[in-house]
C-alpha cells in the first residue's frame, strides 16, 4: 500500500504561482513512475506531469512550458511548480503513483485560479 498525501493548493490571481506537494508513504519500493492530474467538474481526470524513476518528465502540451514536476528522493515527495496560472488551469489536482501492476492515488488538492 503506497498513501499520497497532496498539498500546496489554493487560490490564487492570474499570472501567479503555486507549488503543489506530494508525499509519500508506505511500500513506496518498486515506484516506477509519479504523475500529477487534474480534475474539473463533469469532466475526465486529464494527465498533467510525469516523472520516472530514472528523471524523465514529460508533460501535457497545455501547461508545456509553464509547469515543471520534479522530486526530492530524501523527502519522497514529487513537486508540481505551476508558474503562469490560467483561470483554464483552475481543478482539483491529483497525484498518482504507479508501481507494475498497480496504481495509487491521493485525495486531491483544489487550485483555483482568478481573472
Amino acid at each position: 500500500q503506497v498513501d499520497l498525501v497532496e498539498s500546496g493548493g489554493g487560490l490564487v490571481q492570474a499570472g501567479g504561482s503555486l507549488r503543489l506537494s506530494c508525499a509519500a508513504s508506505g511500500s513506496i519500493f518498486a515506484i516506477n513512475a509519479m504523475y500529477w492530474y487534474r480534475q474539473t467538474p463533469g469532466k475526465q481526470r486529464e494527465w498533467v506531469a510525469t516523472i520516472t524513476v530514472g528523471g524523465d518528465t514529460n508533460y501535457a502540451d497545455s501547461v508545456k512550458g509553464r509547469f515543471t514536476i520534479s522530486r526530492d528522493n530524501a523527502k519522497n515527495t514529487v513537486y508540481l511548480q505551476m508558474n503562469s496560472l490560467k483561470p483554464e488551469d483552475t481543478a482539483v489536482y491529483y497525484c498518482k503513483a504507479r508501481k507494475t501492476i498497480t496504481t495509487y492515488w491521493g485525495q486531491g488538492t483544489q487550485v483555483t485560479v482568478s481573472s
